[in-house]
């Protein structure tokens, strides 16, 4: 069966990124980007203007079609203008986590072939140089796929791919000048790249870049500059849903969570704090965010991760099969799908399935409504039955004395798997009790039948729990 999106169909322009997201910038004296902390910022024409000038600095210094140009850096008006600087120069933007260490970005560097590190602090300067044509089907962005469940890949996402992707999202997500985004989460991840860079700007909102911070003053900081559309993951929403101190009257609309699966009582709890709806959203580097929460459509079900972007089709197959299943892994195919993976044909090939990209994420659908289940490389197989540990994360959770859970397959002779959880609390408890009170809430199969309290769970900066470095402490 293919499922289909019950929003009608968006025509994607033949433009490059920088090109259709600042079409309409150059005399916009509306502020495009403010930094939170140092007050830095652009307009639209003032980002407009630098874009031109860096890209023609960057030719001046001979990067050309087919260079790899690394931008290094957190969230900052400057950002912007590197990012779209090198592609109108014809390059593609490498983009990377500042806070890696040197060999971790050394080897993704080599990784995406990068031939120049852009400084932001130092950008070139140009002004007569002629900037190339740029085809549309040319690779725009390399961003890194999570490595939360095994090597990093170099993800290549084409100028028609993000062009498209960015069309498709705007019947649900319905950004305009009126609207102010806290840009909170990093750029240089699909997240913050598409759904709050890209779209934000392209919509003519004023983005707010907002660095890591705690609850308490991440909600002053949306109060202070009027947010509208806060974007959270399930960690920072956790945060504001324990969050104990006063929280200033906000000016919120909608508040989108994503990046990993957001527990609905949390969930319930950030919403009652901020006194705006919070709604899950779902994508991936491969494809960009592929599902949306319609603006007009927020009664419905939130669980869900909302419905499938116009354009896109998906199918939900018996994992490793072509058979149709009720639940099962997601393969989606459209416009916004990645290429490939830079200098891994093999890796390519295995993500592909008759031309469908497969997501590797347990799926269902309710009411034409998505629902994730878990990452199927995550699934613990006990006896032969599959345990979803997000499931018995949620279930942990609810327990008084637990502050956060991850659960991960522990390899056992007699079983295949058995559920081992590893637990933060905030007060008194022994592993029997937690492991008793989880007994009672789910079938015997699904038992975890191991409890190790640690500090804090491992998370990636989306907030991803890093399962495999969970599996190896317990190899």
């Amino acid at each position: 069966m293919i499922y289909r999106s019950p929003l009608p169909a968006v025509a994607v322009p033949e433009a490059t990124v920088p090109e259709h997201v600042l079409e309409h910038a150059r005399h916009n004296d509306k502020v495009a980007l403010v930094d939170a902390v140092t007050g830095e910022a652009l307009t639209y024409a003032e980002l407009a203007e630098q874009v031109g000038r860096t890209a023609r600095g960057l030719v001046r210094q001979g990067v050309r079609p087919g260079d790899t140009v690394a931008v290094v850096s957190v969230n900052r008006p400057r950002f912007a203008v590197g990012l779209y600087a090198v592609m109108a120069a014809g390059a593609t933007a490498a983009l990377l986590n500042p806070v890696l260490p040197p060999r971790d970005l050394d080897r993704l560097k080599k990784l995406a072939n990068v031939t120049a590190t852009l400084d932001l602090d130092d950008l070139p300067e140009g002004d007569g140089e002629t900037l190339p044509r740029t085809d549309s089907g040319s690779t725009a962005v390399i961003l890194f796929s999570s490595g939360t469940t095994g090597l990093t890949k170099a993800v290549k996402l084409s100028h028609r791919a993000v062009v498209a992707n960015l069309e498709q999202h705007r019947p649900g997500w319905r950004i305009d000048a009126t609207d102010v985004l806290a840009a909170n989460l990093p750029f240089f991840h699909v997240y913050g790249f598409t759904i709050i860079l890209n779209s934000g700007l392209l919509g003519g909102a004023t983005l707010v870049t907002v660095p890591r911070s705690d609850a308490g003053t991440y909600l002053r900081r949306l109060a202070e500059h009027r947010v509208t559309r806060a974007f959270l993951v399930p960690p920072l929403a956790a945060a504001i849903a324990d969050h104990e101190g006063p929280v200033p009257p906000q000016h919120l609309k909608l508040v989108l969570c994503g990046a990993a699966p957001l527990d609905d009582a949390i969930r319930r709890a950030a919403e009652r704090k901020l006194g705006a709806p919070v709604r899950q959203g779902y994508g991936l580097t491969e494809a960009g965010g592929t599902h949306q929460t319609v603006d007009g459509d927020l009664e419905s079900d939130p669980t869900s991760v909302g419905v499938l972007c116009p354009g896109t089709e998906a199918r939900i197959v018996h994992p490793g099969t072509k058979e149709d299943a009720d639940e099962g892994e997601m393969l989606i195919r459209g416009p916004q799908v990645m290429d490939g993976y830079f200098g891994d044909e093999d890796a390519t090939r295995e993500a592909f399935l008759d031309g469908w990209l497969r997501t590797g994420d347990l799926v269902r659908v309710r009411d034409g409504r998505f629902h994730i289940v878990d990452r199927i490389k995550e699934m613990i197989k006990y006896k032969g039955y599959q345990v979803a540990p997000a499931e018995l994360e949620d279930v942990l959770r609810k327990h008084p004395a637990v502050k956060d859970a991850a659960v991960v397959g522990v390899p056992d002779r007699l079983n295949g798997e058995i559920p081992h959880a590893f637990v933060v609390i905030q007060t008194d408890v022994t592993a029997e009790e937690l492991m008793a009170f989880v007994a009672a809430e789910v079938a015997p199969y699904k038992k975890v039948r191991g409890v190790e309290f640690v500090a804090e769970i491992p998370k990636s900066v989306s907030g991803k729990v890093l399962r495999r470095l969970l599996k190896e402490k317990t190899s």
